[in-house]
């Protein structure tokens, strides 16, 4: 396993993202804004707005924290271990990092300095056939002399009814290649023609579908190029399912904690439940299977970071953590026996998660799919000697 050691300055990062969020994210508070109809305390968003939390990545130019990708990494990885209810992903994952890749100085200079003061922004990308793939861009984007007019469905948009913008995904016009012709447009959540309506999820996690009804944007509200979008969305499926990754994991190392917890503390015929040796080895396969996923989302991570992605790592990482982040919360389950499927068990909490996940930028069937396709690229070792 590669030594990923963290400076002084991101250790000390870490520890304060742990205390804080112990404080202010306890799992009952987890529990009440499950069924809270906004999704997340505004207080607890205020309080990552002061502390700069949602600047660590944003250059300091436009009043951010000037801090890496990794430092980012690091604030998911806790966010995930406390099961943060907040637009934090959808905010400065989806739309604040776009922005800062892709955007004109201006929009840079009038956008993120709002993201970082706490204005809340989300991502309109999934269509109805619930995939990631370009062919299924067909919300249309009709070009007209002062603009262009959105018209379309988009699903499972997270926190719809908190944004204040959007960043949309929509088809600009048709080629042989799907890729072609694919816009991203900076959209008023308010403008008219905008209509939410919140899809019902297990896990409470704010989805909606917003319909787009000649929904008028200007030339000005491009991000990037009119016609180039989908490399918008191609950075998106590493840079942000790299974090949504770290998300998982940290969820899935605080199962594993809680279990490895109850199993010491849970006595039954007189001695821990964790002193019985299937139990223990149990666990023992649980700790490999997490440092496992650790160690791709850190390599992952660390690419990232220096601006030399592997589509591959990434792909790689996502099904790993699709497959962990599960398989923890029903061996914590099945270690608490009965009791940890009731609401009352804070495995239920993230066993709710697991699925939600899952899909977040692609499942795992997708992701194999792309490890294929870029393994199918590569040249064999042997053939370039």
């Amino acid at each position: 396993m590669v030594d990923f050691g963290w400076s002084k300055s991101q250790a000390l990062l870490r520890k304060s993202i742990q205390e804080f969020l112990k404080k202010e994210c306890p799992s009952d508070r987890v529990r009440e804004l499950a069924v809270d109809a906004r999704g997340y305390d505004p207080k607890l968003w205020d309080q990552l707005a002061e502390l700069g939390y949602l600047g660590l990545a944003v250059p300091e130019a436009y009043e951010g924290m000037g801090g890496e990708y990794i430092e980012l990494m690091i604030f998911m990885e806790e966010a995930g271990r406390k099961l943060l209810p907040s637009p934090f992903f959808a905010t400065v994952v989806l739309c604040a990092l776009p922005i800062m890749q892709f955007g004109s100085d201006e929009q840079k200079q009038k956008l993120l300095p709002a993201i970082v003061d706490g204005q809340i922004w989300t991502l309109a990308l999934m269509e109805a056939a619930a995939d990631y793939g370009p062919e299924h861009i067909e919300m249309s984007a009709v070009k007209e002399s002062n603009g262009y007019v959105l018209s379309g469905t988009k699903l499972f948009v997270p926190f719809a009814n908190a944004a204040e913008n959007f960043l949309v995904v929509a088809r600009t016009g048709n080629g042989n290649d799907p890729r072609e012709g694919i816009g991203v447009f900076i959209v008023d959540a308010n403008a008219p023609g905008i209509q939410k309506t919140m899809i019902p999820t297990g896990a409470g996690n704010q989805q909606y579908e917003v319909i787009f009804e000649n929904v008028q944007v200007s030339d000005t509200d491009i991000l990037g190029q009119s016609d180039t979008g989908w490399e918008i969305v191609e950075y998106l499926l590493q840079y942000a399912t790299v974090l949504k990754c770290a998300e998982m994991s940290g969820g899935a190392q605080a199962v594993l904690d809680l279990t490895s917890r109850y199993a010491r503390e849970r006595i039954q015929f007189g001695k821990p439940i964790g002193s019985l040796q299937a139990i223990q080895h149990k666990l023992a396969n649980d700790f490999i299977w997490v440092e496992g996923l650790k160690n791709l989302v850190y390599e992952a991570a660390s690419l990232l970071n220096i601006g030399e992605p592997c589509k591959t790592l990434v792909s790689m990482a996502k099904v790993k953590a699709n497959t962990v982040y599960e398989q923890m919360c029903i061996d914590g389950i099945t270690i608490h026996g009965a009791i940890g499927f009731t609401e009352e068990m804070d495995v239920g909490l993230y066993h709710l998660r697991t699925k939600s996940m899952e899909f977040d930028l692609g499942g795992s069937e997708f992701h194999r799919e792309r490890i294929v396709a870029e393994l199918e690229d590569q040249v064999p070792l042997f053939m370039s000697i």
